[in-house]
């Protein structure tokens, strides 16, 4: 194609496509289709989904429960400059985290091998649970409840900090669940 073309020649639908594209134009379009049917059948057969449930609660009454728990189950209390009570609620109960400026409150101390139902919840601003090395991630609003089966199976310590921003000191929102043998 030149530029003393006619203009009917120079549209590029009225071009023949090159052999080359072809097989791209191919290769893009069935790897589409792929990537098309697997998000879904990934979902489902890929056990990649958090089996937790959704409650509206108020965070009073979700800070009222989270106490509870602290006045019933808490051991010691943890490292300064924060002092947290650390709590060790019986294997297979509730417990409760409490997401707030900048804090996880309180500590857990969980056993190994036994399943939780752990309760997640903001009193102010909307916040992102991350566990890790669990790499379970789930966002974390005020006037809702989130529950998650955790089932920790190796002892040591697993981090908890927040990855959605939620303001100035956000990098400081970093908390320890504990799992004991």
């Amino acid at each position: 194609m030149t530029s003393i073309s006619p203009p009917k020649n120079r549209l590029w639908w009225n071009e023949p496509i090159e052999k080359v594209e072809l097989i791209w134009i191919t290769l893009v379009f069935l790897w589409g289709l792929v990537m098309a049917f697997m998000m879904p059948y990934w979902h489902v057969a890929g056990n990649q989904n958090l089996s937790n449930e959704t409650y509206k609660i108020t965070p009073a009454a979700y800070l009222a429960k989270t106490q509870a728990m602290v006045d019933q189950y808490t051991v010691r209390t943890g490292p300064a400059p924060k002092n947290f009570p650390v709590v060790h609620p019986p294997a297979g109960s509730d417990v409760y985290l409490v997401a707030r400026l900048w804090d996880w409150w309180p500590i857990l101390e969980l056993e190994k091998d036994q399943t939780y139902r752990v309760h997640l919840s903001s009193i102010d601003w909307q916040h992102g649970f991350s566990l890790q090395p669990a790499a379970i991630n789930i966002q974390v609003v005020p006037d809702y409840e989130h529950v998650v089966s955790l089932t920790p199976n190796k002892a040591g310590d697993y981090s908890v900090f927040c990855n959605e921003y939620c303001g100035l000191l956000h990098h400081t929102m970093i908390n320890t669940i504990h799992v004991v043998e």
